[in-house]
């Protein structure tokens, strides 16, 4: 027969003795990882990617919008043989209702021809400037019957019929092309001071 009371010291000391083992595993494990040799560190290396930023373009003058488009090289021609680059390229703002090159071409035969040579500057400097409003004039700005002076001293008419804007007759089909100093509208026709 068992002896209750021997079979409980049996497995205290079963207890007493796992536990002390435990205790001395793990105090080995902690030695070994205390005094173990360290790693050396590996030498990353990274390669820097230098990012390089792209060049930033100089915002848009009016002058540099008719440049970039096809439809105006006409209107860059006859702006260019007035010397009204450097003026138009300038702090303004300004507000162009610029003719396509169409609507240059719709003139009598000879008369951009004329106008671009050098004895008529003048005549050229006028028409053009016909042509500009001091001032940011978006189409929202616009009212019918509305009377704008340009910059030669004249003024234009506007006119807006079922949501159609015209300037002394001649449609605009290109609205608000803005730039750093001011405004174009394109026109399909030449505007003609008095």
């Amino acid at each position: 027969m068992f002896d209750l009371k021997h079979l409980q010291q049996i497995i205290k000391m079963k207890k007493i003795k796992f536990l002390s083992l435990a205790v001395a595993s793990f105090a080995t494990v902690i030695a070994v990882g205390c005094s173990a040799p360290k790693e050396e560190a590996t030498e990353e290396t990274m390669e820097v990617v230098e990012e390089v930023a792209a060049p930033v373009e100089a915002p848009k003058t009016v002058v540099d919008i008719a440049v970039g488009s096809p439809d105006h090289t006409t209107l860059v021609t006859a702006v260019t043989a007035a010397g009204l680059v450097e003026t138009l390229s300038g702090p303004g703002p300004f507000t162009i209702f610029a003719p396509t090159d169409a609507a240059f071409a719709a003139l009598p035969a000879g008369t951009v021809e004329n106008l671009v040579k050098p004895e008529s500057k003048d005549q050229l400097t006028s028409i053009l400037t016909y042509h500009v409003v001091s001032g940011n004039v978006l189409a929202a700005d616009l009212t019918d019957g509305q009377k704008v002076t340009t910059l030669n001293g004249q003024e234009l008419t506007v006119s807006i019929a079922n949501g159609v804007v015209k300037i002394n007759g001649a449609t605009v089909t290109a609205a608000d092309l803005t730039g750093s100093n001011g405004v174009i509208h394109v026109v399909d026709g030449v505007l003609l001071p008095q």
